[in-house]
């Protein structure tokens, strides 16, 4: 799936750096691409995705610390106890909560 979202993402910036059709059709394309970003659903499953990753890395240090235990480098313990702290509630950088 993450390759497919890709792909349609660069065949979307390629017709836009390459396509003649002008700055009508480019403010359309804006338009829709706005009205898909603010669509409740997609922004429902971004949240979802979000919240889904949180608790996936905050699943790993427990794995990754019983394992490696002291040789982790302060940098990485460091970050994901923030993602840690992040998750327990709040907003995120994009200023969705965390529900």
């Amino acid at each position: 799936m993450r390759y497919r979202l890709t792909f349609m993402a660069g065949l979307g910036v390629g017709y836009v750096l390459g396509a003649r059709a002008g700055h009508e059709r480019y403010e359309q394309m804006k338009k829709a691409a706005r009205e898909f970003a603010q669509n409740p659903a997609v922004r429902n499953a971004a949240e979802s995705a979000a919240q889904s990753g949180r608790e996936v890395a905050g699943k790993a240090l427990h794995v990754v610390s019983d394992k490696v235990g002291d040789r982790m480098p302060d940098a990485v313990a460091e970050r994901v106890r923030s993602l840690r702290e992040r998750s327990r509630g709040g907003e995120d950088d994009w200023g969705t909560s965390n529900t």
